[in-house]
């Protein structure tokens, strides 16, 4: 069974469609999904996310419509998006962070369309999974300090993106990479070729003034 670290965070509809695809990943590859803050691993590494360029953003918001319709996936986007995703991120780690709780949350989410940052949708995930009192939750410090561990780990896996799949130390970012990760399970001295050693540590040419 080869053991496989899944960074997301329910602000990346990204994340939503490569988690629905799950099923259709061999059987032998055994998930662990960790939830993180896309917002703070941005900062560290001095990015800007997706929805903050609005060509993009109006690019990736018609790309999820349509990939989500290429694949059959249900998808609706919320009312508001970007939306703070810390309460959910907050609720799914508090409820464990399985698969099942994850997908609990991201369909309702995606699937159903709820914003999940005003007080109905985060009533509406705590019911999904099992949570009696959500803010209760939201405010636990273990709660808190286990998603901020999260997303320090991610940091250290070179996670910059989500969502991103960590095997073996080796680090497949988005949805369109994954064929490349199963390639690598199935070889895993694809990236000891002299080439890819070569283009691994290429020297740095032009930068851009900060």
């Amino acid at each position: 069974m080869t053991k496989a670290k899944w960074y997301f965070d329910f602000i990346s509809p990204f994340a939503y469609l490569q988690f629905a695809q799950f099923p259709n990943l061999p059987t032998n590859i055994e998930i662990t999904p960790v939830p993180t803050v896309f917002g703070a691993i941005l900062q560290h590494w001095g990015q800007l996310g997706p929805a903050e360029i609005p060509p993009k953003r109006r690019f990736v918001y018609r790309f999820f419509q349509w990939n989500a319709d290429q694949l059959g996936i249900p998808f609706t986007m919320p009312p508001i998006h970007p939306f703070n995703p810390i309460p959910a991120l907050r609720l799914c780690t508090a409820a464990g962070a399985g698969i099942e709780d994850t997908r609990a949350v991201f369909d309702l989410i995606y699937g159903r369309g709820i914003q999940p940052d005003n007080p109905e949708g985060i009533q509406l995930i705590g019911e999904a999974l099992n949570i009696s009192n959500p803010e209760r939750a939201i405010q636990d410090p273990v709660v808190k300090n286990t998603l901020h561990a999260n997303t320090a780990q991610a940091t250290s896996d070179g996670v910059f993106g989500v969502p991103s799949f960590v095997i073996n130390g080796e680090l497949f970012w988005g949805g369109d990479s994954t064929e490349m990760m199963l390639d690598f399970l199935k070889n895993p001295g694809i990236f000891n070729t002299s080439e890819m050693k070569r283009i691994s540590n290429m020297e740095m040419g032009l930068t851009r003034k900060k």
